[in-house]
């Protein structure tokens, strides 16, 4: 197994420096000129000169990636050519946010959609799975933008009317008044329901395709045979091995969240890494896209290596192969 885990790290490591490489230079090439945003949008040639030579713009782009990435490894990111704030800080700030989020909306996205998958799987193509069907085609095609606004209206002023209450129970926006656990939740249960389901739609149907292939192999037809309990067979033995594809299917996305839930934090004015991006996007300020996008990079490098072990772990033939 440790073989197994050192090989899948030593492969993930000229995947980040080829990825660092690629974002550093399209952005470089194709991005806003860094030294004109410093000199807002100045035809100073003065200006220009003197920045580009203080940003190192001067230099050849092999030597611009190496310096950076040598401030990079070492946690000076720079500052924002905008705000003039550290960047290393705003993107801890952002990250922590999002990771909340996401934490959260994965863990219980993988808990329902696993229980519905295997319920599913398990009863298949009775009224019950067709029920879940149903919903996970409708998860799947309901706009996010358009499920958090209904979610607002509804969980945040609509049930405070029913209650006949002055408070609201969920709040639509971070609440910087509060403090505590009871606070937390009702600050992240709006978004992480809006987060939750696409998850589970998408999730569940990968754990019941899944399982319905274990359900149909050899193994499980003599584990009947033997005399256990089909409940036992199913999520004893059938649930470990169908996890595989699912595990994953988790992994990519847990680590495409990491780079922010752009329309999510949107909606619930959350200042996570979506909307941490779109403003640098937007005003040009490649001192911040660059971090961004090589920070998420490493989250779905990170995540895709754990999805390896894990699903090692759950298949000791991956590891023989």
């Amino acid at each position: 197994m440790t073989r197994y885990i050192g090989r899948r790290i030593l492969a993930a490591i000229p995947v980040l420096l080829l990825a660092s490489v690629l974002v550093f230079v399209l952005v470089r090439q194709f991005g806003a000129d860094p030294a004109r945003t410093r000199c807002q949008q100045s035809r100073d040639l003065k200006c220009l000169a003197r920045t580009r030579v203080q940003l190192g713009l001067d230099r050849p782009l092999p030597v611009q990636y190496v310096d950076f990435m040598g401030d990079f490894v070492q946690g000076d990111w720079g500052t924002s050519e905008r705000t003039d704030q550290s960047v290393a800080e705003s993107i801890g700030i952002a990250l922590g946010e999002t990771a909340q989020l996401a934490f959260w909306g994965v863990a219980f996205s993988s808990v329902v959609a696993i229980s519905v998958g295997v319920y599913s799987a398990n009863k298949a193509y009775s009224p019950g799975d067709y029920f879940f069907t149903g919903l996970a085609f409708a998860g799947i095609a309901m706009p996010t933008f358009w499920f958090g606004l209904i979610c607002i209206n509804y969980l945040t002023f609509h049930l405070k009317e029913l209650l006949n209450t002055n408070e609201v129970i969920f709040f639509s926006i971070p609440n910087a008044t509060g403090h505590g656990a009871i606070n937390g939740f009702r600050e992240l249960a709006l978004p992480v329901l809006v987060l939750s389901v696409q998850l589970v739609a998408g999730w569940s149907r990968y754990q019941r395709s899944s399982m319905l292939d274990e359900l149909d192999s050899d193994y499980i037809r003599t584990a009947r045979s033997k005399g256990l309990t089909r409940r036992r067979v199913v999520w004893k033995h059938g649930l470990r091995n169908s996890l595989g594809a699912l595990v994953t299917v988790i992994a990519i996305d847990a680590g495409a969240l990491f780079g922010g839930l752009i329309v999510t934090e949107r909606v619930f004015s959350r200042p996570g890494m979506g909307t941490l991006f779109l403003n640098a996007l937007g005003n040009g300020d490649s001192a911040v896209l660059i971090p961004w996008m090589i920070v998420t990079g490493v989250f779905i490098i990170i995540f895709n290596l754990f999805a390896d072990i894990l699903y090692g772990v759950l298949d000791p033939r991956v590891r023989v192969a």
